[in-house]
């Protein structure tokens, strides 16, 4: 194998594969990087891969020589992220015919850039495991813009909690004209609905469509859908994603990236019952002033259970804020809203107020209240169709 790429092109796409290389690798070759230069499309990809989660990226490079490789992930991408700017050029060194290809001896490449000459010691290509495929499964084409929207809406209310693994996850339904992205740790629960646009303009012309046609129902886990987040900021372009999913497995594409994940099994909550129909009472108020308060009144709460109380005054139209900190100290703000209904006092945990209105992307939020017990839905007032249901805080005294 040879080729010669630029040192930020190769670099760039180290680091976006680097989080699908495990820290604890179950065989040795996971721990490495597999490299694959084709002459014929002149193109260069990489691939990690820790059995449940795989990345793989391609880029175009001047390749003299095809062949693959892998080599230390690590090592290889300290090399790499640190080297000059321009031109590196990669080649390896194979064992003779008499030599066994997976020795101690094994493969020895040499990363040659302008400012000096290194050699990294790798293991043949074959014993690295092949990204899982998805042939006979549904393949749907996701908007970019519209997938982007759903994760950032919804990934934050994600579990952390391996013992509740289908909510570490995210829960997609993919109908004929509409995404619906779902996540809940029992605490909260994020739901946002994006249109789906990425079907062709004459299909209008056609006979009336099937509505299941291309629905799915599947959920991904947390992890994966945030690597796809990072590589879809970083791609240019507006072309959609393709989404391959038969059971167990899903595969996402996007131009010269893959991931491929593991899908999570079990029964996800019925989560939109858990939405109240109707509400009393309803506050209108702009969103960063909010969070400021938040921000600056949460440096009080209590570490333990990390109150905050809000303070609807329905006949002076003001939201106030207040912690009370024993052995620490006292804190309120208060600011104006659009309030309907009758005045309440209700406690929220801070942390989870906060997450929720840095994931609303809307200048100003609806927050739709019945009682001091029953749960409140936070929405912004215009754009994306977004539901954030948070439980408040059972208030001392």
């Amino acid at each position: 194998m040879k080729f010669i790429c630029a040192q930020n092109e190769l670099a760039t796409n180290l680091s976006l594969i680097s989080r699908a290389v495990p820290s604890r690798p179950t065989h040795p070759v996971l721990a490495n990087v597999l490299l694959s230069a084709d002459e014929e499309q002149q193109q260069v990809s990489l691939t990690a891969f820790d059995l449940s989660l795989g990345i793989k990226t391609s880029f175009a490079a001047k390749v003299e020589t095809s062949g693959t490789l892998t080599l230390p992930a690590k090592l290889f991408n300290d090399i790499i992220s640190r080297l000059p700017d321009g031109e590196v050029t990669l080649d390896d060194e194979r064992p003779s015919s008499g030599e066994d290809s997976t020795s101690e001896a094994g493969i020895l490449a040499t990363i040659t850039s302008t400012s000096g000459r290194y050699e990294v010691r790798g293991m043949s290509a074959e014993e690295f495991p092949a990204l899982p495929t998805v042939s006979e499964g549904q393949t749907v084409q996701l908007p970019a813009e519209a997938l982007m929207q759903g994760l950032h809406g919804t990934l934050f209310a994600t579990s952390a909690d391996e013992t509740k693994q289908v909510l570490t996850g995210v829960h997609l339904i993919v109908h004929a004209d509409s995404l619906e992205f779902a996540a809940t740790d029992g605490h909260r629960l994020a739901i946002v609905e994006t249109i789906n646009e990425t079907e062709e303009s004459d299909s209008d012309e056609s006979d009336e469509p099937d509505e299941d046609a291309d629905e799915l129902e599947v959920t991904v886990p947390a992890r994966a859908l945030r690597e796809l987040d990072r590589i879809v900021g970083m791609h240019e372009g507006h072309e959609p994603i393709s989404l391959n999913f038969d059971p167990g497995q899903i595969v996402l594409e996007l131009g010269g990236f893959r991931l491929t994940s593991r899908t999570l099994e079990g029964q996800y909550p019925a989560y939109s019952q858990l939405v109240p129909r109707s509400f009393e009472r309803q506050v209108t108020v702009e969103r960063r002033q909010l969070l400021s308060a938040l921000e600056r009144i949460g440096v009080l709460a209590d570490r333990k259970n990390n109150i905050v109380k809000f303070s609807i005054d329905q006949e002076k139209q003001m939201l106030s804020l207040s912690v009370e900190a024993a052995d620490v100290g006292s804190g309120r703000e208060s600011m104006s809203a659009q309030i309907t209904g009758e005045s309440l006092e209700i406690a929220f945990n801070v942390k989870y107020a906060m997450e929720s209105l840095k994931n609303i992307s809307a200048t100003e939020i609806i927050i739709k209240l019945n009682s001091a017990t029953s749960p409140v839905v936070l929405s912004p007032l215009t754009g994306v169709k977004m539901t954030h249901l948070i439980m408040p805080v059972q208030m001392r005294g």
